[in-house]
């Protein structure tokens, strides 16, 4: 009888970037909107930090997200050149590479020889880019996906912040912004944790546990500057 089982490495990357987006989009705005709010800024200056904040740190995220990953991508296609570049000059040394790779794992001799040359006879550089590199095409660098994962999903986790501080009213602003964000950071904590297979609550409480040490440094700030001005 086969089971079927679902494998989550394949998301990674949009995985990756969406989270941190979403994340970084609550918590930078959050504790910026704490931050000018602690500093006694009326509303309409709230506000325009707010929409100011979303949009830099939108472009932020996606410029970021595209130079890592660029930088990675870079990385690959360099090892990949080598490899192919070592293919033509010394086939049968690339063959006797990955050979002793599969020997190294468990394969008798033998039986590593024939592999070897069976999957290097169908592609010799994808068997070397998985195999020797640890370049496959599930986890391979794509800078567009995560700038735009990254760059999308801030502005949306961003707007959670900002729209509470559009629709809370004066005097429980602060404490309606900071109980918001931290309702979905917890809710992002756990959607991540479970879509990476890990556990629920160990993922909300640690992007809580960050969450307030940010929140709770802007909004000292904050109160510091306005407490002086």
């Amino acid at each position: 009888m086969m089971t079927s089982h679902v494998h989550r490495t394949h998301r990674s990357g949009w995985l990756r970037a969406g989270v941190l987006g979403a994340n970084d989009g609550v918590l930078s705005i959050s504790s910026l909107l704490l931050g000018v709010a602690a500093a006694h800024m009326g509303s309409r200056g709230i506000l325009i930090t707010g929409f100011a904040g979303l949009v830099a740190g939108a472009f932020s995220m996606a410029a970021g997200e595209y130079v890592s990953v660029s930088s990675q991508a870079d990385t690959e296609r360099a090892d990949l050149e080598l490899e192919r570049s070592s293919l033509q000059r010394d086939y049968d040394a690339e063959h006797a590479e990955l050979r002793d790779i599969y020997i190294g794992r468990g394969l008798e001799a033998a039986l590593a020889t024939a592999v070897a040359r069976q999957l290097m006879a169908r592609d010799a550089l994808g068997a070397h880019a998985r195999d020797d590199i640890g370049i496959t095409e599930a986890l391979s660098a794509r800078p567009m996906q995560a700038a735009f994962a990254s760059s999308v999903s801030f502005v949306l986790g961003g707007m959670i912040p900002l729209l509470a501080s559009i629709f809370a009213p004066g005097k429980f602003l602060i404490p309606t912004i900071a109980a918001i964000s931290f309702v979905f950071l917890a809710a992002l904590g756990a959607f991540a944790a479970s879509a990476g297979g890990a556990p629920i609550l160990r993922g909300a409480a640690r992007v809580l546990i960050w969450g307030t040490l940010a929140m709770s440094a802007t909004s000292a700030v904050g109160a510091l500057f306005g407490a002086t001005a």
